[in-house]
């Protein structure tokens, strides 16, 4: 709960589909729901199994945080699966996060610059490793700031797609997501149900057989 508003979390059946068409899928993923498999069989639902229940050969192109909500692209196919993959890999593919943070930065945008590694005693964790991790960009925005409640809602760019990217950057910094139970001091991830963070907008390259395309999602807190 933040502010007094209980905040959505994933139902059993949730699949809210933004498009889909021959060649792509793009689903908003709840939050608290696997992108794909885990182990064990608890843990085999997830928005992938969900997806190709209605479309046998949507296949997985990237992935967000159990805990995220918000935009996944899947390719219908092989061929359109590479085409997706290439273009993540080359940073063709624009993605956009809003988020909710502790605090209130002095500044209205900047960059995070700090690589990451993964914190192998501490799995899943993530970490600042300044002599092995590997060169990690975020840009950030702010889009409102609360001073009642000493929050701040910023708009999100992850220029590199490391593995909890945004959410180690943005703790580094003193500015944990609010209802981040990893990295948030415990205060701030207490103060909400879930992860104040989603992936709000997706804007893919022109890919054969697909033109160029953007896809919104509005933020659900």
């Amino acid at each position: 709960m933040l502010g007094g508003v209980t905040l959505p979390t994933c139902h059993p059946s949730a699949l809210v589909i933004v498009h889909a068409d021959d060649v792509l899928v793009v689903a908003d993923k709840p939050a608290g729901l696997l992108c794909v498999p885990g182990r064990g069989p608890d843990r085999a639902d997830c928005l992938a199994s969900r997806v190709q229940a209605r479309w046998p050969d949507a296949l997985v192109v990237h992935r967000l945080d159990m805990a995220t909500s918000g935009l996944v692209v899947f390719g219908r196919g092989a061929a359109m699966q590479r085409a997706l993959s290439i273009a993540f890999a080359e940073r063709r593919v624009d993605k956009g996060y809003e988020a909710v943070v502790a605090g209130l930065p002095a500044e209205d945008s900047g960059e995070i610059d700090l690589p990451l590694a993964a914190d192998w005693p501490n799995r899943p964790r993530q970490q600042v490793d300044r002599s092995a991790g590997k060169p990690s960009l975020t840009r950030w925005r702010v889009l409102q700031r609360d001073p009642q409640r000493g929050t701040t809602r910023l708009a999100l760019t992850p220029v590199t797609g490391r593995s909890h990217q945004l959410r180690v950057h943005l703790a580094a910094i003193g500015h944990a997501i609010v209802g981040d139970d990893l990295y948030a001091p415990a205060a701030w991830a207490a103060a909400s149900p879930r992860l104040l963070l989603h992936a709000c907008r997706l804007a893919l390259p022109a890919l054969p057989g697909a033109p160029a395309s953007t896809f919104d999602r509005p933020t659900p807190f």
